[in-house]
């Protein structure tokens, strides 16, 4: 990255809290299955319904908080889903069964849903002339502190005590409490009025909706190295089991790296659309190496690996700036939180439904799956280019636009 650290105090406030947040997210990422599967001895089944519950009850709670954050002040709003979250994390200790297991996942993935939605009018009052850059940065931010997390976690994982894993968890909670005292220490953002329109307008916007929808299909793309590329290289080919580290570092360096500069060339929607276009073709792409990798030898399958995982996280580049772009961009400011916590549905629904698609595409049926979810990709990405002339279309059209007495109460 060109610079480490950001212009502004606020940027900098943001980032470290950011960075406390992730690093505690990186622990429950990597081990929080593992907790409730080895730890507390939940059936896997059990855990896999409980966070499927949780998912869907996150979507909900999106749309709702941004549009609290808009209206009652995005600093507050944000700094009480970080606290939700500790509290709701710090019962997974005491959830010893069905029950107090989902009450618990329910209530931290909803706050961690409600706290992206309320974070984004921090980004756009603090982000500078281009929030998309700087929520790019906070991208680069997040996959360093989650790898921190990672690596803590494995250490976890390795001594594999109830002790080890509910400090694990503890800690977990301690870095949301500290995310949030760092938040205090941000401008409060003023609430902007209402405009005496229709309150949830971002629903009402089917442009918008549209985008979500494709910009969700394309969302699936992060599961490709975290689930299918795993189970794909233990269950049909000759590559060392290490590799899957390997990819997952590879894909980490590449964002950290590149995000911010990825970014910096997607400054407009139309920028935007095309760089949806180019993703889907380098996820195609990536997904056709990844096919052949299978009845070849262990370095062949490694080398097509390897290439296949650069050539994807490029794609992702494309994909993270594109959807920064679109979904700020499209998004009134008096409406920021309501409008990208609808914009996160997308995101939503392809952590929910991603993962199963992807195991029975490419690793239950195999090759032909591959291309199959390859092309997925790249019809959607061929498919934004007129959604994002659409949702401009609406975006100027003057029936759209709030009267002159509303515009000047929600500047």
């Amino acid at each position: 990255m060109p610079h480490l650290m950001p212009d502004t105090r606020p940027q900098r406030v943001l980032a470290a809290s950011n960075f406390v947040y992730t690093v505690g997210s990186g622990l429950y990422l990597t081990a929080g299955v593992l907790y409730f599967t080895e730890a507390v001895h939940l059936p896997a089944g059990q855990v896999g319904l409980g966070l499927g519950i949780a998912g869907l009850l996150a979507l909900v709670s999106g749309v709702a908080v941004g549009h609290l954050a808009d209206r009652h002040g995005a600093r507050g709003v944000h700094a009480a889903t970080l606290v939700v979250q500790a509290l709701a994390t710090t019962c997974f200790v005491l959830a010893d069964s069905f029950w107090p297991f989902v009450l618990a996942v329910c209530a931290a993935a909803a706050a961690k849903a409600a706290g992206t939605a309320a974070r984004s009018p921090l980004i756009r009052r603090y982000g500078g002339s281009r929030p998309q850059e700087f929520r790019a940065y906070l991208r680069a931010v997040t996959n360093v502190g989650i790898s921190l997390g990672a690596v803590l976690a494995g250490w976890v994982v390795q001594v594999g005590t109830l002790t080890a894993y509910q400090l694990m968890v503890i800690g977990n909670a301690i870095a949301f409490v500290v995310s949030a005292a760092i938040l205090v220490l941000l401008p409060p953002v003023a609430p902007v009025p209402t405009t005496g329109g229709p309150r949830w307008i971002a629903l009402r916007d089917r442009p918008y909706l549209l985008l979500t929808a494709l910009d969700g299909i394309m969302a699936i793309q992060f599961k490709v190295l975290t689930v299918a590329i795993p189970l794909w290289i233990v269950g049909a080919t000759t590559a060392p089991h290490w590799l899957i580290s390997a990819t997952m570092l590879t894909g980490t360096v590449i964002v950290v790296a590149f995000q911010v500069r990825a970014s910096r060339n997607v400054r407009s929607p139309a920028a935007g659309a095309h760089a949806y276009r180019r993703a889907g073709v380098a996820f195609l792409i990536a997904c056709a190496l990844i096919s052949l990798s299978a009845g070849i030898p262990a370095w062949a399958a490694a080398t097509l690996l390897i290439a296949a995982v650069v050539i994807h996280t490029i794609g992702e580049l494309w994909h993270s700036a594109a959807g920064f772009e679109v979904s700020f961009a499209l998004a009134p400011q008096h409406a920021t939180g309501q409008y990208l916590g609808v914009f996160g549905l997308g995101a939503g629904l392809a952590d929910a439904l991603g993962p199963g698609l992807l195991i029975a595409l490419c690793v239950t049926w195999g090759r032909p799956g591959w291309f199959v979810a390859g092309a997925m990709f790249a019809l959607t990405g061929w498919a934004a280019p007129p959604a994002v002339r659409w949702a401009q279309r609406r975006q100027h059209d003057p029936r759209t636009q709030l009267a002159p007495t509303e515009k000047a109460s929600a500047a």
